[in-house]
């Protein structure tokens, strides 16, 4: 399109139209009092700085308000990951004081006790149904063979059925093919242990004028030559005397919960000891003596502190 050809009186009107805002802007940044012919084009050109102003500083504040949350969402990111450190680290603390206590608790049994004990760890449990059997790391290159008790502080856990060079099944006594000779420690009732469920067993053997009773210990008799006299077994939970029963039905509950097992002990040499004179402790008791040390001494401590104080 040729310029030259086109109406110079339309050329001059755009630039009226155009020049007389740009005049009037100017006109009022260098003067106090605008002209009356530019007041008109003076209240446009406020109008478009005041619409423009008003949406960059809304462009700005959504901009802003953006960058804020994408920063808040990063931290939160980033405090999360710092909390899931700080929660997996006292995870490990916490289990390595539970296992501080019972390595403790072990520690101080084999102590005491003039068996020859080997203690393991479970690596493995059985899952086929109705069987209670467990793995353990030692085996006949540490001296294993079968029968050979297995045990914890507080109780009886079962017995080597098969033993491999590193490693060895270890049948529980809540297994349905375990039997165990056992005696009412109160008393001197005599009968078998046998295994019934995942948690717990049964007293067999016994006649129908023993007595039993809700609440008795049930320890080993020493008789199987597997377990040391007196150790205990489980406790009773029924029982069920029968009208035309020979003997009574006792349902007894395991001292130890065998699937929470992690340590353990095979007695290689019981030494004829007998449990009965020095029973083991109980769980509680045992978590007390652990505890024992510590507390004397925080004792000790406060008492040297005292006087330290009082020269003060």
């Amino acid at each position: 399109m040729n310029i030259q050809d086109q109406d110079p009186k339309r050329w001059i009107i755009i630039a009226f139209f155009v020049g007389l805002p740009l005049l009037s802007i100017n006109v009022e940044r260098n003067s106090d009092k605008t002209p009356w012919f530019l007041k008109p084009f003076s209240l446009i050109t406020s109008s478009v700085q005041s619409t423009y102003a008003s949406f960059s500083s809304g462009i700005r504040g959504t901009t802003n308000l953006y960058l804020n949350l994408v920063g808040i969402k990063t931290e939160n990111r980033q405090l999360m990951n710092e909390n899931g450190k700080l929660r997996a680290q006292l995870g490990e603390l916490e289990e390595l004081r539970l296992e501080n206590q019972r390595l403790s608790k072990m520690l101080d049994f084999r102590q005491k006790t003039s068996m020859k004990l080997l203690a393991a760890k479970v690596i493995g449990r059985d899952l086929i149904q109705d069987h209670s059997a467990i793995t353990i790391n030692r085996g006949t290159s540490h001296g294993l063979q079968p029968q050979m008790a297995v045990i914890t502080s507080g109780g009886a856990v079962g017995y080597v059925i098969q033993p491999e060079r590193a490693t060895s099944k270890i049948l529980l006594l809540t297994d349905r093919y375990s039997s165990i000779d056992a005696i009412v420690q109160r008393s001197r009732a005599r009968g078998f242990i046998e295994g019934r469920s995942k948690s717990s067993c049964r007293m067999t053997d016994l006649q129908r004028r023993d007595n039993v009773q809700e609440g008795d210990l049930i320890v080993s008799s020493g008789l199987d030559n597997i377990f040391p006299k007196g150790f205990p077994i489980g406790t009773v939970t029924k029982v069920d005397r029968s009208r035309y029963g020979i003997s009574p039905i006792v349902e007894v509950k395991p001292v130890i919960d065998p699937f929470t097992l992690e340590e353990v002990f095979i007695v290689i040499n019981a030494n004829y000891e007998n449990f009965e004179k020095d029973p083991p402790l109980s769980e509680e008791e045992g978590e007390k003596k652990a505890e024992a040390p510590i507390k004397q001494a925080r004792d000790a401590n406060q008492q040297t502190s005292e006087p330290a104080k009082e020269s003060l």
